[in-house]
């Protein structure tokens, strides 16, 4: 056989392999959280890929920067020493923040209660949780996790230190979750979502480059929920991710308890500004009844007006919001996905 037939016959076989293992990856039933269902196949909600290029955190029309893109900066790096995970099983996840020198960074100024917020997000944005590990006197931080399924997860370490004139960093790492993997689809935009037993109402838009109020009023059977618990600082933590890149937006509560004005409940009020137009996941942490709930919302930022905020269904069951236990779901598998 001539040299050019032998590398097309070669070719032509590793297609085949290649499709073949495609065709069986599709056969596989798919993968989705309780209470997050996949939306239609549509162009603006496309399933997230599993790694996307990451950005500096500029969209280029000189709108606020989104934090979470770089494993490093200012001169402090996350390191994750735990980068892959089995998919449905616990596992320890253990990571250092460094300086500039290499050393761990042992000292940190609290912030909404704890040293460190740490997130995991998987890339399609259905998987969430808010954990907070436990660091060890050497710097090593480290909280158990389980993550349902397959795919590609972003880990955020969102944190100050304790150096003077230290600015608040959010450092960003990706983690793989093994197993078989199935892309999902983002939910499509609703003003109400459900969270255990709850309904969290969303009012307000997402407007790129702007600050702009968010409210989210809290109710239970049918009736405003008055008396929310304090959760780290506020009657509410609401973290904001961009779908594609997730890009991590920080958003501050307008008020906190004890202020003489901020009451608790029904209603949670933000300030949120958006580093550019495109799809968002909201996902409003609040505490009633002992218990740590969350709702999640998909939102769009300056594409369609008139349907800028919305939300899926049910993302979190209840559990017991006790201190330093490690971590739950918020897939309605029956945890809260909080470690403190």
């Amino acid at each position: 056989m001539q040299t050019g037939l032998k590398i097309t016959a070669f070719a032509a076989a590793l297609a085949a392999t290649f499709g073949a293992a495609y065709g069986a990856g599709q056969e596989l039933d798919p993968v989705v959280e309780d209470g997050a269902p996949a939306s239609a196949h549509d162009e603006r909600h496309a399933p997230a890929s599993p790694a996307p290029h990451e950005s500096d955190g500029h969209d280029g029309h000189g709108t606020t920067p989104a934090g979470g893109l770089q494993i490093s900066e200012n001169g402090y790096t996350l390191d994750l020493r735990t980068p892959t995970v089995e998919a449905g099983r616990r596992a320890d996840l253990r990571f250092t923040v460094r300086d500039a020198d290499g050393r761990a960074v042992t000292e940190y100024q609290r912030e909404h209660d704890k040293e460190l917020h740490l997130i995991v997000a998987s890339r399609d944005l259905l998987t969430y949780r808010h954990l907070h590990p436990t660091r060890a006197s050497d710097g090593t931080w480290s909280t158990p996790v389980d993550l349902p399924r397959a795919g590609g997860y972003r880990v955020f370490a969102d944190f100050t230190p304790a150096t003077r004139g230290a600015e608040n960093l959010t450092l960003g790492a990706d983690l793989a979750a093994s197993g078989p993997y199935r892309p999902q689809y983002l939910p499509e935009p609703r003003d109400t979502a459900r969270a255990g037993g709850y309904e969290v109402r969303l009012d307000g838009a997402l407007r790129p480059g702007r600050g702009t109020g968010l409210n989210l009023t809290v109710s239970r059977d049918g009736k405003p929920v008055t008396d929310l618990q304090p959760h780290l600082g506020a009657y509410g933590h609401l973290v904001a991710l961009r779908s594609g890149d997730l890009a991590y937006l920080h958003v501050h509560p307008n008020g906190e308890p004890g202020d003489g004005s901020t009451e608790p409940g029904p209603a949670v009020s933000f300030t949120a500004t958006a580093p550019s137009a495109g799809s968002y996941r909201l996902f409003l942490d609040f505490k009633h009844d002992g218990v740590v709930r969350t709702a999640a919302f998909t939102v769009q930022a300056g594409t369609r007006p008139g349907a800028e905020a919305g939300a899926d269904a049910e993302t979190s069951a209840p559990a017991p919001d006790a201190p330093d236990s490690g971590t739950g779901d918020h897939d309605g598998r029956g945890g809260d996905g909080h470690g403190h």
